[in-house]
């Protein structure tokens, strides 16, 4: 019989406990609620349980009999999740359970994102813990917080609190593939200081949304060319002020850093007699982003609609070099692995942009997988809105991951793979980031690999994880898991 509950679908263990996270406010910044969830998880089953005073959580297990010759294995995945909706949703992260169901193959969520990046690994490492059956060496559930907002809980972490050799990274999104690589990443804020000036006389506001963009994962998703909102909407702006005699009171475009923006909001006013203008203008917009979009982005929605008037606007010097500095800002792949065309090098996702009457604020997140390339487009970013007259800073640097292709790990993983599935997974470098590479300077021995099931449209309402792959993720760790090397 059929059955929108996840918690009937297999392996049961693994899903029952995706479904309890799907109960616990979990948003980034909020890690309170789902750190006693996970800490009074591993104290249920009497192992030992610590929390760090960042706030991550450590649970051990000992070795089933037999296996207390194996390396330590430290299953790690983070405790957050990015809080996206599609506009207009009445639901609070802090307080709302996410209400995820079975839509054919996949599970995904009523309009928010789903949080299997990454509970999917949460809830498997806590299936493993739980399990009477499962041969595995000493174990180590490792969860980290806020990874989605600047990997402070790998950051913090201490030397000498984990204790394993092996660390398994469940935060991959493509089953079939081992990543032993990612890029690291820099925030890039930028800012424009202004008093605002006075509406002129005869003017109407106006309110022009952008909505119906894919948006997605600002690392994963960024090579599969999708709209950028803030883009898109100052496209938009710079003809409306020179062609249309408008003038800018407030934008707000995008939400997180990590995500492409998927919308983008502004108020503007224009002279009552322009109104049409603007409407139509608006309307060949559409039509045109929509066409130069054909095949990647298919609900591109612009709207005009009469508001009241704003207390003021933004001078038009600022406006100006506002809409320049975003109008040349580079955004998307910057550049590819010269040895491996496929995989994204460099790249940038120019991600807010939000005024409040003083300030406005853009963020722009930039990841490569070579520090020296990322620092030249840190520069390209700096030079393009100093030119602009913006104040420019650089926050929450990361370092990448270096693949360490003769990685025992990976050898016995490629191996289990093989056996198990009748062919060779995959070894990738992930454009995205990561813990294992900060992971990594705290514990420069330990062996890391990352892999997880099939998620797609991560970071965005759209997201939704394939149900057969979570499967196949379960029995390639359980078989892992009874293969780890000897000391």
């Amino acid at each position: 019989m059929e059955t929108n509950d996840i918690r009937s679908l297999e392996p049961k263990a693994l899903w029952q406990h995706f479904y309890s996270l799907t109960q616990v406010p979990r948003p980034s910044g909020m890690k309170e609620p789902v750190g006693t969830f996970i800490e009074n998880f591993g104290k249920s089953l009497g192992l030992e349980t610590l929390r760090d005073e960042i706030g991550n959580v450590l649970v051990r297990k000992p070795a089933t009999p037999g296996m207390e010759n194996r390396k330590a294995v430290v299953l790690q995945s983070h405790m957050d999740m990015v809080p996206q909706k599609n506009s207009g949703v009445a639901h609070n992260f802090e307080t709302d359970p996410i209400q995820a169901y079975v839509d054919g193959d996949w599970v995904t969520a009523k309009d928010t994102t789903l949080g299997a990046d990454n509970g999917i690994g949460i809830a498997a490492a806590m299936a493993v813990l739980e399990s009477k059956d499962i041969a595995h060496p000493a174990i180590e559930m490792f969860i980290t917080v806020d990874e989605e907002t600047g990997m402070h809980g790998a950051f913090g972490l201490q030397p000498g609190f984990l204790k394993g050799d092996i660390l398994i990274n469940m935060d991959s999104e493509d089953e079939g593939e081992l990543y032993v690589g990612c890029a690291g990443g820099l925030d890039a804020n930028i800012s424009f200081a202004y008093n605002e000036v006075e509406v002129p006389e005869g003017d109407v506001a106006l309110k022009i949304s952008l909505t119906g963009l894919k948006g997605g994962h600002s690392g994963v998703d960024i090579h599969l060319q999708r709209a950028n909102a803030n883009k898109l909407m100052f496209r938009f702006l710079k003809e409306a002020v020179a062609e249309y005699e408008a003038r800018l009171a407030g934008i707000d475009g995008g939400s997180l850093r990590n995500a492409i923006p998927r919308e983008a909001f502004a108020v503007i006013t224009v002279p009552e007699e322009g109104v049409q203008d603007i409407l139509d203008f608006a309307a060949e917009c559409q039509e045109l982003f929509t066409e130069e979009f054909k095949g990647v982005e298919e609900n591109i929605t612009l709207i005009v609609e009469q508001v009241d008037l704003p207390s003021g606007l933004l001078p038009e010097e600022i406006q100006d070099d506002l809409i320049n500095g975003v109008t040349a800002c580079f955004n998307g792949v910057y550049r590819v692995l010269p040895e491996l065309p496929s995989v994204v090098e460099t790249s940038n996702n120019l991600a807010i942009i939000k005024s409040n009457g003083k300030t406005v604020e853009l963020k722009s997140l930039m990841r490569s997988s070579v520090d020296s390339r990322k620092d030249e487009l840190a520069s390209v970013i700096e030079s393009t809105f100093a030119l602009a007259g913006a104040k420019v800073e650089f926050t929450g640097g990361y370092p990448g991951w270096k693949p360490n292709l003769d990685s025992p790990i990976l050898k016995e993983m490629t191996k289990v793979y093989e056996d198990k599935f009748g062919k060779t997974p995959k070894v990738m470098i992930i454009h995205a980031g990561l813990e294992c590479g900060i992971l990594g300077t705290h514990y420069p021995n330990m062996d890391m690999i990352s892999f997880g099931p099939t998620i797609r449209y991560p970071h965005s309402p759209d997201e939704k994880v394939n149900i057969a792959t979570v499967k196949m993720f379960w029995d390639y760790l359980v078989e892992t898991l009874a293969n780890i090397p000897v000391k």
